[in-house]
């Protein structure tokens, strides 16, 4: 995921989700994106340390920096949850979508998705 391969603090994850969605963005950007809760020099300071660990990007071709994303947004997801399977579930991944389905209850459209899925898993040909 990133020069180290830590997986991101919550903090950084909700910067990670700012530059996923919006792209590259100057700090105050960020800063405003996150609502501007705590300080600016907060939210510079994370994505300094950001940009140590090789999770953001910076442009530092104009006075103001601009910082993307360095890793993808998948992959980081992907990390984070099989984390999450092996540390809560026990490495279970259908206990996962149980308590996942049961905690919150998934659109028709993210069923659709689910199926779709579980269809291409199931005939690994087909989907491709």
């Amino acid at each position: 995921m990133s020069k180290n391969s830590s997986l991101p603090t919550d903090a950084e994850l909700e910067i990670l989700q700012i530059l996923w969605d919006g792209g590259p963005q100057t700090v105050r950007q960020v800063w405003e994106a996150l609502g501007s809760r705590g300080s600016y020099t907060t939210t510079l300071k994370f994505l300094q340390i950001m940009h140590e660990k090789g999770t953001v990007r910076r442009d530092e071709s104009q006075m103001t920096h601009v910082y993307e994303a360095a890793v993808e947004k998948q992959e980081s997801q992907k990390q984070l949850v099989g984390g999450l399977i092996d540390r809560a579930f026990g490495g279970s991944v259908s206990e996962l979508v149980l308590r996942a389905l049961s905690a919150k209850p998934a659109s028709k459209k993210e069923l659709d998705a689910i199926r779709a899925l579980l269809d291409q898993t199931k005939n690994p040909k087909k989907g491709k």
